[in-house]
């Protein structure tokens, strides 16, 4: 042969493989036709490319390194259309090793592949959201095949190489074209890509590695949820194929409507009924809080709540009370995730009397003689707009 294939790569005679492909990836990069359509340049590609074919197989370069003619008779002119390249490697040097036209990586895929994550749905009361509970959940998912301890062979076999491809996971498509034949990499067909055949899979997983399973675990749900709040459990979601690691469980919170209690963000919000003389004279509430809403919890899990909070809090509603009235209580909302805690906002609302007895009436009558409103004139103002329209209206004014 007058041609050498190492000076050719611009490699030593005993560089590995590695270095082999790095040199042609680098010299297709620069000849290939669609970057250099100089005619010259399109000959010394395909001259490149026949030496990299040589060099990159086993067998054609012990043969080439001995003197033989690794082309099959083609002589000294035979880097032309008698020599095959790999187009998967020339789709490598311009996509970084992904072979594009295979569809794949190079080699064999592994049996072992990572899990999906699993998401499960769970409701708890507003309080649980608020404080954080710790709950026992049935999840049903794939764990790992006992029998073949995810191999997917039945006990006392092993998997066996392809025929069909060697063990490689991929066979050649040859099709010829203007620089020669181009050689396509793609899955085996009869092994899947795996290079692999299991002769006697596990009858209990069928070769899967894994089976389905319902199993108990514990989730801490930490204070401060809300509807649409994700808690991931690292691992916890399905055991991959061939015994492959488990993805992550999510468990994605809903929380229940409260009788008493509204939430807005990190806020509460509920509205209190005062009797129409007790707003006018005055009185004193005890409204209970969410921490009433909280169950003991066993001593080793410690307290849910500061136990310095109490369950209720003194309202105190002032002579005169007009519904609509909102009272802030600091501090007494829900705890946020990052800290901190919202507040409780108590709406006044005052309840006129709808059904009188004769005293009743008569009692009412002569409040009203003495305080002149037996025939009063009604105040008619316009209806309250929004915040930002009450501060454009004084502002205008």
């Amino acid at each position: 042969m007058s041609q050498d294939l190492y000076a050719m790569l611009g490699v030593e005679r005993d560089a590995d493989s590695d270095t082999i492909k790095k040199a042609y990836r680098r010299l297709a990069r620069q000849l290939h036709p669609d970057v250099n359509p100089d005619p010259a340049t399109q000959e010394r590609f395909k001259e490149v490319s026949a030496a990299y074919e040589v060099l990159s197989d086993p067998q054609k370069r012990s043969a080439y390194d001995r003197g033989g003619d690794p082309f099959g008779g083609a002589g000294a002119g035979g880097f032309g259309q008698g020599a095959g390249f790999s187009f998967t490697d020339i789709m490598d040097a311009f996509f970084g090793g992904q072979g594009g036209a295979a569809g794949g990586g190079r080699g064999p895929r592994p049996r072992s592949r990572r899990g999906q994550d699993a998401l499960i749905r769970l409701e708890i009361s507003l309080a649980e959201a608020a404080f954080g509970v710790t709950r026992e959940l049935k999840v049903d998912t794939a764990v790992l095949c006992t029998t073949c301890d995810g191999a997917g062979a039945a006990p006392g076999t092993q998997p066996v190489a392809c025929e069909t491809c060697r063990g490689a996971g991929e066979v050649a498509q040859v099709q010829r074209s203007f620089l020669g034949e181009v050689r396509t990499l793609r899955p085996c067909p009869a092994c899947r890509g795996f290079g692999s055949i299991i002769p006697e899979p596990c009858r209990t997983c069928a070769g899967d590695g894994r089976v389905r399973s319902r199993r108990s675990l514990t989730v801490k749900i930490p204070p401060g949820v809300d509807t649409g709040t994700r808690v991931q459990l690292t691992e916890q979601g399905e055991i991959g194929p061939g015994g492959g690691p488990a993805g992550d469980l999510y468990v994605e919170i809903n929380v229940a409507a409260h009788p008493v209690f509204t939430r807005h963000g990190d806020d509460l919000h509920c509205v209190v009924t005062v009797p129409m003389a007790a707003a006018a004279l005055g009185t004193t509430l005890t409204l209970p809080t969410l921490e009433a809403d909280v169950v003991d919890r066993p001593e080793e899990e410690g307290p849910l709540v500061d136990p310095d909070l109490s369950t209720s809090h003194d309202l105190e509603i002032k002579p005169g009370t007009q519904s609509g009235l909102e009272q802030v209580l600091r501090g007494r909302g829900v705890p946020g995730l990052r800290g901190g805690r919202g507040d409780l906002v108590v709406s006044v609302s005052v309840e006129t009397p709808t059904r009188l007895d004769a005293r009743q009436t008569e009692l009412l009558e002569e409040l009203a003689a003495i305080r002149g409103e037996q025939r009063p004139d009604g105040q008619v103002k316009p209806r309250q707009s929004s915040v930002f329209g009450r501060l454009r209206d004084a502002f205008n004014h």
